[in-house]
């Protein structure tokens, strides 16, 4: 009887040691899956590492710094000009330039959206990575001129309180006042002061397109 026990507990061994074993397929199944993620990750992080984290000296930004965890891109009620449905996370992949404004866009509006126009074309070989949005703060009719004039700009109407309760302000801004930049990873990353200076957003936005592989 104790032969037999001897000869049941190698069998018991044996088979969990066989490569076959269940025990070792899962084991193996599991990590090829981490290596498969860490193999997509992997430049999604190095971007991420290369312009948030480690940060070299002499990098100075015009812009104000934002730390992206803290303003994942939200699912907003927005819409065409058509009242159709419509969503920021469409353009997700690509870096962003974000202006909220109200429908009337008076001068200094029509100044930001003729900015964001030109800085996308600065870009060059570059430009097809950048999106520019203007966030509508109201349901008024745009001027047909407008629209003409900065054809290419996606024109979404937003609901003030949603935008507000996401995109930081400025305590002696209001939220019209700002352009923001959105990262491909779809987190605001970026925010600049009222009657920004284009040039210097320039060098930011070419930094940010050298510093990243993705969007």
């Amino acid at each position: 009887m104790q032969n037999s026990k001897q000869q049941d507990a190698r069998q018991n061994a044996k088979a969990g040691a066989e490569p076959g074993g269940s025990g070792e397929k899962r084991s193996r199944g599991r990590w090829k899956l981490v290596a498969l993620l860490a193999i997509c990750a992997a430049p999604i992080i190095a971007s991420y590492l290369t312009y948030y984290v480690i940060k070299p000296e002499g990098r100075t930004n015009y812009g104000e710094l934002l730390d992206p965890r803290n303003y994942p891109m939200p699912n907003l009620k927005l819409s065409t000009l058509d009242g159709q449905p419509a969503s920021l996370q469409d353009y997700q992949g690509k870096w962003i330039m974000l202006q909220p404004e109200a429908s009337a866009c008076p001068e200094s509006c029509q100044t930001k959206l003729y900015n964001m126009r030109q800085l996308r074309l600065t870009q060059g070989k570059e430009m097809e990575r950048v999106e520019r949005v203007w966030l509508i703060l109201d349901q008024e009719p745009l001027d047909t001129l407008v629209i003409r004039e900065y054809d290419g700009t996606r024109m979404l109407r937003a609901d003030p309180k949603e935008l507000q309760q996401w995109l930081p302000v400025a305590p002696d801004a209001t939220l019209a006042d700002h352009l923001y930049v959105i990262d491909p990873l779809g987190n605001l990353m970026m925010r600049y002061p009222k009657n920004a200076d284009p040039n210097k957003i320039k060098r930011d936005l070419g930094k940010l397109l050298r510093a990243s592989s993705i969007g």
